[in-house]
């Protein structure tokens, strides 16, 4: 048996235990962010490479390998500056008999310590592989569900609240289609969203949402359910899918709306039909898509194909979305579009999402487009499964 005796001060083997502890916990983590530079350096030089740059495809792959990996890596600097710091401070509180100095290294210490388990969690998020569609733009589908007259008018104040919200946001809101409800609203509304991670943020809205209050019509006071149900989708680039644009089936029709020298006179409003075969399951479909957005028919063309590739996308990679469903059944973000995830409860002016228990009373201002909260928590949510699923 060894004992180790410490003059008497029995605490001092405790604290060299923690401090070793500590520093091979520190080191761990360094062990696994070794090679993280050297290929951010290597991409770097990738993207430049003239072969590199003709192959779209690798191209565009490089590109955001090299901005997720830039992320990382200045997290990995500020890190191994903090662990720096840790080893400084500690030589000279170990060597260092000056008081002045003695109390700037405690204070850098003291310091450097408090802003290492917050970066600790971010590097260890930024390590878990990210959802590949989440830098993507997306396309948002409202439609009403239940409740008549009034689901529809409850899907166009969703569609409000998400044109303000991703208006606050900067980015950019485009309908592709619509169709209003007899009172107003929509039964269905169509719309493409553009900017920087749209998907990755907005893809937490995908589900059933309910609403309770007294109708419009209602002449008793009583308060009525409905609901609408809202689709988030990764909005495809040309090269993710494979489409024979020889087979599509193009009409063109007089678009309606509002008054002008186009409407009923120019058949600008686009109407594709394309026979798809499902590789999951091996069935053919007819899809169908209508597009009135603008009075430009080549631009409306172009929206429908765009269209037309999401939906193969979505499509072909729902395997993938269920393989991920079954192996984390909690998931904030399954993409189950049936799951009731929020209602919006006029009478006590509350807002509750069932997936995290959140629950807040500022209604009004969260129909006119503050959802940014709500969000906030259920990626804290999601990042907090994620790190215990890779058990990072």
């Amino acid at each position: 048996m060894i004992i180790f005796a410490f003059g008497g001060q029995p605490h001092l083997f405790s604290r060299l235990i923690i401090e070793l502890t500590k520093s091979m916990s520190e080191n761990s983590l360094l062990q696994r962010l070794d090679g993280i530079e050297s290929r951010y350096e290597e991409v770097s030089t990738l993207i430049t490479d003239p072969e590199v740059i003709a192959d779209i495809k690798r191209y565009v792959r490089l590109n955001k390998e090299y901005k997720e990996l830039g992320r990382l890596v200045e997290a990995t600097r500020r890190y191994r500056t903090l662990v720096n710091d840790i080893e400084d401070a500690r030589n000279v509180l170990a060597i260092e008999n000056d008081a002045d100095l003695r109390e700037i290294a405690q204070e850098t210490l003291s310091e450097a310590q408090t802003q290492m388990p917050e970066l600790e969690t971010e590097i260890k998020l930024l390590l878990v592989p990210a959802d590949p569609e989440d830098s993507k733009n997306a396309i948002l589908e409202i439609r009403g569900g239940t409740g008549g007259d009034e689901a529809a008018l409850f899907a166009g104040d969703l569609a409000k609240m998400y044109i303000r919200y991703c208006e606050n946001k900067g980015w950019k809101v485009a309908v592709t289609s619509s169709s209003e409800g007899a009172s107003g609203g929509y039964k269905e509304i169509v719309m493409t969203v553009s900017g920087d991670s749209v998907y990755g943020t907005l893809k937490y809205e995908s589900g059933v949402h309910r609403v309770q209050r007294v109708p419009a019509t209602e002449t008793q006071g009583r308060v009525h359910t409905s609901a609408a149900t809202v689709a988030v989708l990764p909005e495809a680039e040309p090269f993710d899918v494979e489409i024979n644009e020889g087979e599509i089936k193009w009409d063109t029709f007089r678009s309606g709306g509002a008054g002008g020298q186009n409407v009923n006179k120019v058949e600008s409003g686009v109407r594709l039909r394309y026979n798809w075969k499902n590789p999951n399951t091996g069935v053919t479909e007819e899809i169908l898509i209508e597009c009135t957005e603008t009075r430009d028919q080549p631009k409306n063309k172009e929206r429908a194909l765009s269209r037309l590739r999401s939906f193969i996308y979505d499509k072909e990679h729902q395997k993938y979305i269920d393989d991920i469903a079954s192996r984390r059944k909690t998931l904030v973000s399954t993409g189950d579009r049936s799951a009731k995830i929020r209602t919006y409860n006029f009478p006590q002016g509350r807002i509750t999402d069932h997936r995290i228990n959140y629950t807040v009373y500022n209604l009004q201002a969260f129909i006119d487009g503050d959802i940014q909260d709500c969000i906030d928590h259920l990626i804290v949510a999601e990042n907090a499964e994620k790190l215990k699923a890779a058990e990072i």
